[in-house]
């Protein structure tokens, strides 16, 4: 009775073994991907940037705009806060191409 309660704790930890080992296989393979699909994101940004062909004058334009969507967005004037954000968030993004831009050009 022993004998088959040693065999089968020995499966057991047998099966365990391998569907953790098959588990870690599994999430180092997505993580690669991930890390693949984030190196492959970042590029696409780049070259999206350079295709959209927005000049330095027409971003600053966007930004002097931004004034004026913040006001009509404001949640006192019963504009949604979803709205407000999409608005601030451009300008982050803007303001981050400009910076990049600006780098760019002093190399």
């Amino acid at each position: 009775m022993a004998k088959y309660m040693a065999q089968i704790i020995v499966i057991g930890v047998q099966v365990v073994g391998r569907a953790f080992a098959r588990a870690l296989r599994q999430e180092f393979a997505a993580s690669q991907a991930a890390a693949d699909a984030r190196g492959r994101a970042r590029h696409q940004s780049a070259a999206a940037s350079n295709l959209s062909g927005l000049s330095l004058q027409e971003t600053q334009q966007i930004l002097n705009n931004y004034e004026h969507l913040f006001k009509v967005s404001d949640k006192s004037v019963g504009a949604s806060f979803y709205l407000l954000s999409k608005v601030v968030r451009a300008k982050e993004r803007f303001e981050e191409q400009l910076r990049i831009q600006a780098r760019e050009d002093r190399e």
